[in-house]
């Protein structure tokens, strides 16, 4: 078996699957070029018979039963054809036939991998599939079957949460997700590649823990050359991603990207009734599937800011690579204009790269906000997350205020969190001191909270030490939390 890294609780759970006395049935899902298929097959493969069918997209059920018989073939019969079967029932049955023949007693893998193109339009795949595992498949102790779809979505509904014939079937589920900072770091060194926290937090903000783009890294280059080859020399491979990753996972890749775009243009996020406003659509069927679709492959996220119902939910993007392609490759790429030698050179010293470095960076720290919520010692105390903004209306003298994070902790305070991007040590001067007093007498103002309401600011490289830092902050993080 190759090294599997960082996936430790992933392989605690294929070790449970795989040495469990009887019959089991896992589905596991996540965003495309995550690692599914990698790990699965690495694991399995080297610990039972395995067998592994591929969905092919697009292509109809003659093809994928073709496919079928041959993976059957290669496993059982040393490659002899063995002619397709005619339908699922016939497929599975030849499965149960086999499997029931077979006279050891080693734990069996059926893996179905991109199910939902195996799944095609009419071809009763699914109903087949439960009838088999329901009738036969469960009763053999031996028998492992896996499903697995980059289509989160279709997972979700179909297998994972289904109300039909799956419905309670499956045994285990998982949701592999991409690396975080730590695990990030730790993928790199399998890599060959000792970067510092700094550079890594870079990395990060350009394409996240997704190992497959991070397996289009040079050790021999340096970040920035790196970056320069990926994303902005031609035909770069994070240059081209983008349009081929949601044809890949959605039928309606077009309308998902222009709800993308749509979400993307508002740094913190935007209500879904203004969004559907912008896009010019109704409140309805479609609008929520597109937005389901893209929050179960990862891309975006639903949030609730404090004090507000279901009704104004909020949504902004958290894949880390499809804001910065949609900041900094989309533009132009589409005016036709190639990128300059050393494009990313020049573009870190703009201030458009700061604004965005603030924008990348306070994402981050909302995806490792159990990180942050270790750090400030909460691990033992109830906590729910969010954000909270306020706007007055035009001519009011009043105040607005934003908080980036909000954490409501059971032992009666709230953490207001200020989130901080300086390429450098911050430093809290006399103006954003006196601006964060005035956020929580804001905040408190218009909550009415009873609570004690505290700040913390959240930076890149930490606080240079400051007559204002003791009097304004409750505490103060760096990075390095996140690691």
């Amino acid at each position: 078996m190759k090294k599997i890294i960082s996936r430790e609780l992933e392989l605690d759970l294929f070790k449970k699957i795989i040495s469990s006395d009887k019959a089991e049935f896992l589905a596991v899902y996540g965003r495309r070029r995550v690692g599914k298929t990698y790990i699965i097959r690495e694991f399995f493969s080297e610990k039972s018979l395995f067998c592994e069918v591929t969905g092919v997209k697009g292509e109809p059920m003659s093809r994928q039963l073709s496919e079928f018989a041959s993976a059957v073939s290669g496993v059982f019969f040393n490659h002899v054809s063995i002619g397709t079967p005619n339908n699922w029932h016939e497929a599975f049955d030849l499965i149960l036939k086999t499997v029931s023949s077979w006279n050891r007693k080693e734990p069996f893998v059926l893996f179905l991998d991109e199910l939902p193109w195996l799944s095609t339009l009419h071809s009763d795949c699914l109903s087949a599939l439960d009838h088999y595992w329901n009738k036969f498949f469960s009763r053999i102790p031996h028998f492992k079957l896996v499903v697995c779809g980059s289509a989160a979505s279709w997972m979700l509904d179909k297998i994972i949460n289904a109300k039909g014939g799956l419905h309670n079937r499956l045994t285990q589920t998982l949701l592999l997700k991409p690396f975080d900072l730590s695990q990030t770091v730790e993928y790199l060194k399998y890599l060959g590649m000792r970067w510092s926290e700094k550079q890594v937090l870079a990395l990060y903000m350009v394409m996240g823990g997704v190992p497959f783009y991070l397996d289009q890294l040079n050790k021999k280059e340096s970040l920035v050359q790196n970056i320069n080859r990926l994303c902005f020399s031609e035909a770069g491979f994070l240059q081209i991603e983008f349009p081929k990753l949601f044809a890949s996972l959605f039928d309606m890749a077009i309308e998902n990207m222009r709800f993308v775009r749509a979400i993307a243009a508002q740094r913190n996020g935007i209500e879904r009734a203004l969004l559907l406003e912008k896009l010019k659509l109704p409140s309805g069927g479609n609008a929520t599937a597109r937005l389901a679709e893209l929050e179960a492959a990862g891309f975006i996220k639903s949030y609730r800011p404090y004090g507000k119902t279901v009704r104004n939910m909020f949504y902004r993007v958290i894949d880390e690579y499809v804001l910065f392609y949609l900041r900094w490759i989309e533009g132009p790429l589409s005016s036709g204009h190639p990128f300059a030698m050393g494009y990313w050179d020049t573009k870190q010293k703009s201030p458009d790269f700061l604004a965005w470095s603030g924008l990348a960076f306070e994402n981050i720290c909302l995806k490792h906000v159990e990180k942050i919520r270790d750090q400030l010692g909460l691990k033992r105390i109830g906590c729910q997350y969010s954000s909270w903004s306020y706007t007055p209306a035009k001519k009011s003298t009043e105040s607005g205020a934003q908080i980036d994070l909000l954490i409501d902790r059971d032992d009666e305070v709230i953490t207001l969190c200020e989130i901080k991007y300086s390429s450098q040590k911050y430093v809290l001067d006399k103006t954003t001191a006196k601006n964060l007093l005035k956020k929580v007498e804001v905040f408190k103002s218009l909550t009415k909270t009873t609570k004690q309401v505290e700040m913390v600011l959240i930076s890149t490289f930490g606080l240079k030490p400051g007559v204002w830092v003791d009097e304004v902050l409750a505490k103060d993080i760096d990075a390095s939390a996140l690691f």
